[in-house]
């Protein structure tokens, strides 16, 4: 949008400018460069207003789920390891040493946006020491509030190398937080079950990114919240969501505020009966748990007895078609 009014701008004031030197001198001419120039940018100005439509165009919602789930998608692929990686131990592994230094933030608020592991990792095998970092990518951090502590060491830790290994910004991104794409889905999904706005089919096609993100998450190792040098000593130690986090973020709010939709009922039951047939069998725990959940709700939500059969019912596209089992004989 800044580009394309800058470039429109530059149009009309050099063409009002080129105006100066229209019969100059009573030459009856109009410069040849001036025409040029002109001609170049009224090229230029139809291109940009082109793609400003197009960019435009792309603000559909449709397209914004998509983009949002692409976001999540690359994320996880890039932090997370496949679920056959060898298990670490995760952020409930505690340290021996004392505690004696921590890390605060002072100033306005900000938002942890991304961490330098490695970075952090080398600073404590450097310095015989372990961190601990209180702070999660996509926490806010106010004033004074400690981002990391320090365990044990050969001494202090200049704060400046410790600040330098955390990003901090204002406002949250996708770089190393999944929960950031998954909370802009279910933002979209709520808005759009709301009274005022009652748009299920916008929350059902959130719902169809969600589940993407959530088979993704189920086939990889999320337990990674353990950091080790070379020689296999734990050196750091951050907190990651873990699955249960994931699918309290992908399901209670829109379970709470979609409860008497029977089109957002339909699509999560067949949600989470998608998940349960894809996912590991260690993670179909938490998901019968969520099973459990929506029918619940349905009972709750709905008096009338058809209205309740119709809500309990698995349907991929809300309100398509309905889906059969097959029972045996």
């Amino acid at each position: 949008m800044s580009h394309a009014i800058g470039v429109f701008t530059a149009t009309f004031l050099y063409a009002l400018s080129a105006l100066a030197w229209v019969d100059r001198g009573a030459s009856g001419r109009v410069p040849l460069a001036s025409v040029v120039v002109v001609a170049a940018l009224l090229i230029v100005s139809i291109v940009m207003f082109i793609s400003l439509i197009q960019r435009v165009g792309t603000l559909q919602i449709t397209r914004m789920l998509i983009f949002t789930g692409d976001q999540g998608r690359e994320i996880i692929e890039q932090l997370y390891p496949p679920i056959e990686a060898p298990a670490t131990l995760g952020s409930a592994e505690t340290f021996k040493a004392p505690c004696v230094q921590s890390l605060f933030h002072h100033g306005h608020p900000r938002i942890v946006q991304a961490v330098d592991f490695p970075g952090l990792v080398g600073i404590a095998s450097q310095a015989e020491c372990a961190i601990e970092l209180v702070a999660s990518v996509g926490d806010a951090v106010l004033d004074s509030t400690p981002i990391l502590s320090v365990f044990g060491g050969t001494g202090r830790i200049a704060e400046a190398a410790l600040r330098k290994a955390v990003e901090l910004g204002g406002e949250r991104t996708f770089e190393q937080d999944p929960k950031y794409a998954i909370r802009l889905l279910v933002d979209i999904a709520i808005k759009a079950l709301s009274p005022a706005i009652n748009d299920p089919t916008t929350a059902v096609q959130a719902l169809e990114q969600i589940e993407d993100l959530l088979i993704r998450l189920g086939r990889r190792r999320l337990e990674i919240g353990a950091f080790r040098d070379a020689q296999g000593k734990l050196r750091l130690l951050a907190t990651f969501p873990s699955w249960e986090d994931f699918l309290r973020l992908a399901f209670d709010e829109i379970r709470f505020y979609g409860a008497t939709s029977v089109q957002a009922m339909r699509r999560m039951k067949a949600l989470v009966s998608e998940l349960m047939a894809v996912v590991p069998e260690e993670r179909r725990p938490a998901l019968r748990y969520r099973q459990e959940r929506l029918q619940s709700t349905v009972e709750r939500a709905f008096s009338d007895s058809e209205d309740k059969l119709e809500a309990s019912t698995e349907d991929r596209q809300g309100l398509g078609s309905s889906r059969r089992k097959i029972e045996s004989i």
